[in-house]
């Protein structure tokens, strides 16, 4: 590790991973605390953060584990003071929260639209609306959403209430780049395509069905939590300094 991003105070929302193994916001963590950032794990589960944290400190890292409901308007200001408490304010922040349910817009009931848009989407709104004001107070700050490339194009599952979700994900990012470009806070996302995660693994099982997604990949294979969270590493670390309102696929060309 190179030290990338020494001396940084990072919060992950969604930090744990869903079943065993590693998901993107896990692997975004142990990543972060690798290149030397502290990282508050906060998630739903605080056992599925306290397990990310476990991860961190046993290796060396330092992190801290706290449980947050990210639909909770009281969350964001939760995290925020936690992150003050600890180490005296955010300097990077990653919001990698998000549900998917199956339908077309026509057979998804409301809702389960209304909940896949307050997670993907509101959640995303109250998470900004929570870490930028402290972000442009102390002058400078980065901030990564996590999309999906189903913000673009469709796939073989029908998820309509995700694929627009994550699209207004991709417009609030740009809105909130544009908005504190000039106060040095830079919003950008990266934007994941066929990936092999526990998430994934929960609703799509079989062998086959891993085989049918990486066929759809011009790279002919998944790609892995840990390469979507080398994607945010670089946007949140002084490398990116002049990279805001980006929307970064890592989809193994999908997108071209």
């Amino acid at each position: 590790m190179t030290g990338r991003l020494a001396g940084k105070r990072a919060l992950i929302l969604g930090a744990g991973s869903v079943g065993e193994g590693v998901g993107n916001g896990r692997a975004s963590a142990v990543l972060f605390a690798r290149e030397g950032a502290r990282v508050l794990c906060a998630d739903r589960s605080l056992a599925a953060a306290s397990d990310t944290a476990a991860m961190i400190t046993d290796a060396g890292g330092e992190a801290v584990a706290m449980q947050a409901d990210a639909t909770d308007p009281a969350a964001g200001p939760a995290m925020v003071a936690r992150a003050e408490t600890l180490w005296g304010g955010i300097d990077i922040a990653q919001h990698c929260v998000g549900i998917s349910v199956p339908g077309g817009a026509v057979d998804t009931a409301p809702e389960d639209w209304d909940r896949v848009f307050d997670l993907n989407l509101r959640s995303a709104y109250l998470f900004a609306r929570a870490v930028v004001p402290g972000m442009v107070a102390q002058g400078h700050g980065s901030l990564v959403f996590l999309s999906s490339l189903a913000a673009l194009r469709g796939g073989p599952y029908s998820y309509a209430a995700y694929e627009a979700s994550k699209a207004g994900l991709n417009r609030l990012t740009a809105s909130l780049a544009r908005a504190h470009a000039a106060d040095n806070v830079r919003v950008n996302a990266v934007m994941p395509g066929v990936i092999d995660t526990p998430h994934v693994r929960a609703f799509i099982t079989g062998a086959q069905a891993s085989t049918d997604r990486a066929s759809l990949v011009p790279m002919e294979r998944q790609g892995t939590p840990w390469e979507v969270a080398e994607a945010a590493l670089f946007l949140l670390s002084d490398a990116a300094s002049f990279v805001t309102g980006a929307i970064l696929p890592v989809d193994g060309g999908m997108s071209a």
